[in-house]
């Protein structure tokens, strides 16, 4: 639980459930807070009152605290019976585990889609989308480079068998995802994922299971060298009580 002390009031929120737009009035709610949290626009220790929310949001408070429960059960949302709800700070355990649960998946699916026959065919989807990112990056545009980063991802998924499984890494990697939206925009950043992907695509068309693997899981811990940037700019972000050591794994 967050420290209630650290607890402050949330502000507006400027992006309304939009009215007939596709999927339940819930699940709007629900993408629309899981957004806010995950770009900072909710922040951690925010107090998240249902009332202010739904009429911010132009919904009922049913699909609010439905939308909280949700994310409490996802960690991203500590509920307190007497004072409500909170955006849940960082913790470094959060990570830990997001982490090893998304570098574990990633690492498999990666060498079942070395032993599919349409490799060659994935290796151009991969490139293609290398070249996105080579042009997002020369212009520094880290959210559509961060877009095509997870297409990358993506591509290997549904090549190794399982596209539906894309849909359980994205709840898997939450944690991680915000800590990366805190260190991404780094000025080197871009690049070094750049290079990163380059080298697991090499691999990929080279058929070399081994240096495939090496640079999935390199690339994958990267988070945990770049987290004391975010530790060091948001130090309010992160649960002073929860500072465990990172996972230990390549740090370049």
């Amino acid at each position: 639980m967050a420290d209630p002390s650290l607890v402050r009031r949330a502000g507006p929120i400027s992006r309304p459930v939009e009215q007939g737009a596709g999927g339940s009035v819930a699940t709007r709610t629900f993408e629309v807070l899981l957004d806010q949290i995950l770009t900072f626009r909710l922040k951690p220790y925010d107090l998240v009152s249902e009332k202010a929310m739904s009429e911010a949001l132009g919904v009922s408070r049913t699909p609010v605290r439905e939308a909280l429960a949700r994310l409490a059960g996802m960690g991203l949302i500590d509920i307190y019976p007497q004072r409500g709800s909170v955006v849940a700070p960082l913790r470094m355990s959060d990570l830990a585990k997001s982490q090893f649960l998304r570098e574990a998946l990633e690492v498999g699916l990666l060498l079942r889609a070395l032993e599919s026959p349409n490799r060659m065919e994935l290796v151009q989807l991969l490139r293609n989308e290398l070249a996105v990112q080579e042009t997002f990056a020369a212009i520094s545009d880290d959210r559509r480079f961060y877009k095509s980063d997870e297409a990358l991802h993506q591509h290997i998924a549904t090549h190794a068998g399982f596209p539906g499984i894309w849909a359980d890494i994205m709840n898997a990697k939450l944690h991680m995802d915000r800590f990366r939206y805190l260190t991404f925009p780094r000025i080197d950043s871009m690049s070094i994922v750049l290079a990163q992907h380059r080298a697991i695509v090499d691999a990929i068309e080279a058929g070399d299971k081994t240096a495939a693997e090496e640079a999935m899981r390199s690339h994958l811990r990267r988070v945990f060298s770049v987290v004391h940037f975010a530790q060091e700019r948001f130090p309010e972000y992160f649960d002073p009580s929860d500072q465990p050591e990172p996972s230990k794994g390549d740090t370049r």
